[in-house]
């Protein structure tokens, strides 16, 4: 009985393993820019990231005014926003 339970159990655990997710493979196309929006973007002044686009985590690229509200208006909860 014991190697018939150890059998059943080895077949279930082999099957459980065989089911699980395999990762998806990694999408090797990359989608390019329109030539005439990649001009757009190279401003000397602006630091951009490996895909042309600006880079967030420099002050020059940031925007000048803070988080808004869903209807568009400007939230008073941030510094950025207090000023005016």
């Amino acid at each position: 009985m014991k190697k018939f339970l150890t059998g059943m159990l080895a077949l279930l655990i082999g099957a459980s393993v065989s089911m699980a997710q395999t990762t998806a493979p990694a999408k090797t196309a990359k989608k390019e820019k329109p030539k005439t929006e990649q001009k757009a973007v190279s401003d000397t002044t602006k630091k951009l990231k490996k895909d042309g686009t600006p880079d967030k985590r420099f002050k020059e690229n940031k925007p000048t005014e803070g988080p808004k509200k869903k209807d568009g208006t400007p939230d008073k909860r941030y510094k950025a926003n207090k000023k005016s």
